[in-house]
């Protein structure tokens, strides 16, 4: 017999009784021995499974109950017969778990059995034991008149049951948190596009001077990214649309209705609004991650994008009197501890540092599913469903505070975009179509090496008639092509 190691006659815990023995079990918890096996097993990070994923289990939970009502199968015969009003607490316990008012009792680790199956059954402990305080019933008996595994798990394992879990917890996020947050900032770079189209500023290649550009074509491209952003977050619900459900423990469908796979899928999919549908192959679906992989791809190439824009903002924003300052950032803290009145790009940099950790959670998202999915399972899913959801969560929450608290009262500095223009040597370029290249070339050095701007050098040497100089060096023509 083991107990936990605390004392078993404690005042604070209950004793419990699994297939290995007696268990030593907080005394309200509504979780029950294997629960407390996981959370003794694994003393690993302290990071326990995210609210997201918890309710989506419960999520996949009340709909299997459902299937397993509406097939017939929870009123069967011999152990596994309930009556309705035990069905229904059952659906209601699981809706809880979906709404959310259980999520502390769930404490395993993450880093735990490669399946998720402490975390499931930890689920069918909580469902099981809240359905049967729901009919009046006493959850700590022994016998459980609706048993976690034979009633609130029936027709599923872990093996499909929690990878759908995630699935379903990932589109949720991407759809409700991420799309949302990524629409919002895309509307914000639109509007300033527009509000400075007027603004002409110096384009820079290689980080040196290059034509001329609006500024507002400056943010119009960072806007384009983020609607690609919007595009790629929508690839990546789609990459997750497909459930393992219905395929038991290796994709064969053991002990489940055949309909059973079709039927959670639909239920869940009327639930949440997303299109969830079975899985084409049960196999595939069991066995590999590969739908994981590909939407975690697709989060790093948005968290690349918002690296890229913040980085830019930060660079445009650098001085404000040794550097560029063609945009004005909020003011947000103190910059410095030494250097009174110093402010520094924080939320920029901020959006940095959580992108630069997504990127970095694809490294780990794209190891478990290369080398996780062994025959027919993936034994490294919880830290799959945890780095992805964290992703998400970074991304949506990054996205709000940037647009909030730096984005939205960002300030355009006209004086300073247009004083690079005319002492850049590229206002050059636009003469190549009336003096050619190698004239246009020898000029811009000359005007290097003596300090002159490219018009007082033509307007010197009378290189082109005042009136078609005036013309060619306009910097708002340079912005456009040729008419």
């Amino acid at each position: 017999m083991t107990t936990s190691k605390k004392e078993s006659n404690s005042s604070e815990f209950r004793i419990e009784h699994d297939s290995m023995g007696d268990v030593a079990v907080p005394k309200f918890a509504y979780y029950s021995s294997q629960t407390q096996r996981a959370v003794e097993n694994f003393p690993i990070s302290g990071w326990t499974l995210s609210s997201a994923l918890i309710r989506a289990m419960g999520l996949v939970k009340y709909s299997c109950g459902v299937a397993n009502r509406d097939l017939g199968k929870l009123s069967g015969t011999g152990k596994v017969r309930l009556g309705a009003q035990q069905i229904s607490a059952m659906l209601a316990a699981a809706e809880e778990v979906a709404a959310g008012k259980f999520d502390d009792q769930f404490p395993i680790d993450v880093f735990q059995t490669g399946s998720g199956t402490s975390s499931n059954m930890n689920c069918n402990e909580v469902i099981a034991n809240r359905a049967i305080e729901l009919v009046a019933g006493d959850r700590f008996a022994a016998e459980k008149p609706i048993h976690p595994n034979d009633h609130v798990n029936m027709g599923q394992s872990t093996n499909d049951t929690f990878p759908t879990a995630i699935h379903v917890a990932v589109a949720q996020q991407i759809h409700n948190e991420l799309l949302p947050a990524l629409k919002e900032f895309h509307d914000v770079l639109s509007a300033k596009a527009a509000e400075w189209d007027e603004i002409i500023k110096i384009g820079r290649t290689h980080l040196m001077d290059a034509t001329p550009l609006t500024l507002g074509q400056e943010f119009g491209g960072f806007a384009r990214q983020l609607e690609l952003s919007i595009e790629r977050a929508n690839v990546a619900i789609k990459a997750v649309l497909e459930l393992p459900v219905g395929g038991t423990a290796v994709g064969s469908g053991i002990n489940t209705h055949p309909e059973f796979g079709h039927r959670v899928a639909a239920e869940l999919a009327n639930k949440s609004g997303i299109p969830f549908v079975e899985a084409k192959n049960h196999f595939e679906a069991n066995a590999q991650r590969d739908g994981l992989v590909d939407c975690h791809g697709q989060l790093r190439t948005i968290a690349s994008t918002l690296f890229n824009i913040a980085n830019n903002i930060r660079w445009l924003g650098s001085g404000p009197r040794c550097a560029f300052f063609e945009v004005i950032l909020p003011d947000r803290q103190p910059g410095s501890s030494i250097m009174p009145g110093k402010v520094n790009p924080v939320m920029c940099e901020s959006m940095l540092q959580l992108t630069a950790r997504v990127m970095g959670n694809d490294q780990t998202i794209t190891l478990c599913g290369a080398t996780g999915g062994q025959f027919q399972l993936n034994i490294m899913m919880p830290v799959m469903g945890h780095t992805t959801l964290e992703s998400i969560h970074l991304l949506s929450c990054g996205c709000r505070a940037f647009v909030e608290f730096c984005l939205r009262d960002l300030a355009a500095n006209p004086e300073a975009c247009e004083s690079f223009v005319e002492k850049s040597l590229s206002m050059v370029t636009s003469l190549n179509p009336h003096i050619g290249y190698d004239k246009a070339s020898k000029l811009a050095k000359e005007a290097f090496a003596t300090g002159k701007t490219i018009r007082e050098l033509c307007l010197e040497q009378k290189i082109l008639p005042e009136e078609v100089l005036q013309e060619a060096l306009d910097p708002m023509s340079m912005t456009k092509p040729l008419g």
